[in-house]
């Protein structure tokens, strides 16, 4: 599957101020989402399915990746 990334909207938390060393997001057209590297915009991004994005956001909001 092909993903238009070119045309997405990509953002990056707002707590990212000005901060260059950020992961940006976009939702896609087709209900992904995308995630890339903002210090390099052109180069490649992953692409979630909504139903692995959720449980992907419910995992870290949860501590699912923190270190203990």
């Amino acid at each position: 599957m092909t993903h238009a990334l070119s045309e997405a909207h990509w953002f990056k938390s707002s707590r990212s101020r000005d901060a260059n060393a950020c992961v940006e997001i976009a939702h896609l057209a087709d209900g992904s989402v995308g995630i890339r590297d903002s210090k390099n915009p052109s180069g490649p991004a992953i692409v979630f399915a909504p139903e692995v994005w959720d449980v992907f956001n419910a995992s870290v909001q949860n501590g699912g990746f923190d270190n203990a």
